[in-house]
Formats: structure tokens, C-alpha cells, sequence
């Protein structure tokens, strides 16, 4: 037949999806640079241009991964196929490890040097004074402990699925690693509620928030990851073979714990 597929590669036909999110985006960026300058826009108040882009942003997201996760379904993602996904989701958290790379630049740069009044004639100290820190013991160690539970939690479930494929301990090592993950934001909510110090106090308290901060929200990013990765299980989606979003959630979430492990011993115990 002419049309008939002979090579292993999947060509996607034209989509509409790169160009709404692009436009989402923008429109987020938008009506977020008027809400935080305070000024409205077309007559309307800034933050429902946000919400709008914020909304198109979300149902792209939620399109176009339904519409690949149906490509999954129906035998699309071949083993070249899955190669070239995996090979786009190392790249993918390559850019996020550089993310965190600049606020351990900064953090360390103001740890080794820090600044005083009448820097460079005199040097400050570290932490800042009138910074109170967190007791790394505390809290903080306790998240710790959840991530790497929630890290052991995921690996039984690669595990059971890739040597057992079970699916039932797959399911029961998701929702336990979904549940830490609920737990460590509560927990780190709880910790940032109790602070001594807000996020415009001091260059500490700035790189500490934006440090942390961010983490939290790939730990949120990630539990969603997760989650939707054991609401797929449970429809009866993926396989031993054919599991390259699980594959890229656990991935994720390991960079995940990574990143928090060396937040920990930077931040919380060695910048005290």
C-alpha cells in the first residue's frame, strides 16, 4: 500500500496546541507584569488576564498531554519513539539542575563573601544579622526523611512493574509516594508560617525562599506527576513495555530528591 507505514518513527500531524500555549503564555506574562505594577488592562483588573492565561496554559497542558498519552495507547511510542522522549526529559531536568545551579551560586557567593555596610572596606557575617534560622534537626530533617521515602516508594513500583509487572504493588507504591509528597508541602508550609524572617529580609532570606520555594514547587509539580501516573495505572493504562511516563515521573521525582538533599546540607545545616 502507499500509505502504508514502513519505518519505526512517529509523525505527528499538524497541531494546534504549541501555538494556544505559546499565546497562554504570553497573556499569563502579560496581565502578571500589570497585577504586580498595579495598573489594569483594556478596563478590566490585571490579575483576570493572569487567570486567563493561567487557565489556557492549563487546558493546553492538559489537551496536548492527553492527546500524547493516547498516542501511547495506541502503539505510536515505539521503542525509537520512547528513546527520543526519554532522551527530551534528560534535557528537560539537565535545564532544571542549572535552575538550581544559580541559587546555590548565589546562596554560596553571599556565604563565602558576605556583605556588609561599608562592604568591600568591611565584610558581614553569615547568616545576617537579625536572621534567625531554621533548627535543621527539626522540620527539616523530618522532610527530608519523607523525600526519601517517597524516592524508595516510587523505585518498589518501577521495580514491581518492570521485573513482577504487579500492577497492585505498583498502585500501593504510588499512592505512598503521592501521600509524602502531600505531606512534605504541608510540612514546608507549616515550617514557612513559623518563620523568623520573610522573603525581603535581607539577601538570606531572599535566596533561602527562592531556594526552597522553587523546590516546593516541583515538589508539587512532581506529586502531580505521580498522581497521574497512579490514576493511569488504575484506568489500566501502561505496562512492563510501554511505560515512558512513569519512567519520566520517577526520573523527576529523584531529581526531586536530589536537589532537596543538597538544599538540606547547604542551607539548613551548613549555612547556619
Amino acid at each position: 500500500m502507499a500509505h502504508a507505514k514502513n519505518h519505526d518513527y512517529h509523525i505527528l500531524p499538524p497541531s494546534l496546541w504549541p501555538f494556544l500555549g505559546a499565546v497562554g503564555a504570553f497573556i499569563m506574562l502579560t496581565g502578571a507584569v500589570f497585577w504586580m505594577k498595579g495598573m489594569g488592562v483594556l478596563g478590566l483588573p490585571s490579575w483576570a488576564m493572569f487567570a486567563l492565561g493561567a487557565l489556557t496554559v492549563i487546558y493546553t497542558m492538559w489537551g496536548w498531554w492527553s492527546d500524547v498519552t493516547h498516542e501511547g495507547n495506541t502503539g505510536d511510542h515505539t521503542p525509537v519513539v520512547q528513546i527520543g522522549l526519554r532522551y527530551g526529559v534528560i534535557l528537560f531536568i539537565i535545564s532544571e539542575v542549572m535552575f538550581f545551579v544559580a541559587w546555590f551560586w548565589a546562596f554560596f557567593k553571599n556565604a563565602l563573601y558576605p556583605m556588609g555596610e561599608m562592604s568591600p572596606i568591611v565584610d558581614g557575617v553569615w547568616p545576617p544579622e537579625g536572621i534567625v534560622t531554621f533548627d535543621p534537626w527539626h522540620l527539616p530533617f523530618i522532610n527530608t526523611l519523607i523525600l526519601l521515602l517517597s524516592g524508595c516508594a516510587v523505585t518498589w513500583a518501577h521495580h514491581a512493574l518492570v521485573h513482577e509487572n504487579d500492577r497492585k504493588t505498583v498502585i500501593r507504591g504510588l499512592a505512598v509516594a503521592v501521600i509524602l509528597g502531600v505531606a512534605f508541602t504541608i510540612l514546608q508550609a507549616y515550617e514557612y508560617s513559623h518563620a523568623a524572617f520573610g522573603l525581603a529580609d535581607t539577601v538570606y532570606g531572599g535566596v533561602f525562599y527562592m531556594a526552597t520555594g522553587f523546590h516546593g514547587a516541583h515538589v508539587i509539580i512532581g506529586t502531580i506527576f505521580l498522581l497521574v501516573c497512579l490514576v493511569r495505572f488504575m484506568r489500566g493504562d501502561m505496562n512492563d513495555r510501554q511505560h515512558i511516563g512513569f519512567e519520566a515521573a520517577a526520573w523527576y521525582w529523584h531529581f526531586v530528591d536530589v536537589v532537596w538533599l543538597f538544599l538540606f546540607a547547604a542551607i539548613y545545616v551548613w549555612g547556619r
